[in-house]
């Protein structure tokens, strides 16, 4: 039976993502970074490597992209009401990601989160990690 997609978007709605794959939030638990960034944020974070993330900008304006500590992922974050969508890294097979579940529409309806600490991992182990569990991404601007 397939899944229906889990949806959410930023507060302001400029950024939308939609989640292909089959993630039951009942049985996944977010991760939650304890990096100084995603606490700062709140986020947790899910993913579906044989899924699909999409993520629709209304414009070219809206998606603000961000890098900090090592720089190895890049946050997608609104320009306009500051929300934290996302965060994703290139290989040589295309873009893979992660959504930060405090914007989808069933945040809720999530396992209870699970602390991770990425940044104590070496830089390669670290992006092995997430090539391995973060989904394939897919950015696409209306305007």
């Amino acid at each position: 039976m397939a899944l229906q997609p889990l949806t959410g978007s930023c507060h302001c709605q400029r950024l939308q993502l939609t989640l292909h794959g089959s993630l039951q939030p009942a049985e996944s638990s977010p991760r939650a970074c304890d990096c100084s960034f995603c606490q700062a944020h709140a986020a947790a974070w899910v993913s579906d490597p044989d899924g699909e993330l999409v993520v629709t900008a209304s414009d070219a304006d809206a998606l603000g992209r961000y890098r900090q500590g090592s720089e190895s992922a890049e946050f997608l974050l609104c320009r306009h009401c500051g929300m934290l969508l996302a965060v994703v890294f290139a290989t040589d097979e295309g873009m893979r990601g992660a959504v930060n579940v405090r914007c989808l529409a069933n945040a809720g309806e999530f396992a209870p989160e699970q602390t991770v600490s990425p940044q104590q991992l070496a830089p390669e182990v670290r992006r092995e990690r997430w090539r391995s569990l973060w989904t394939p991404v897919r950015i696409e601007v209306r305007s």
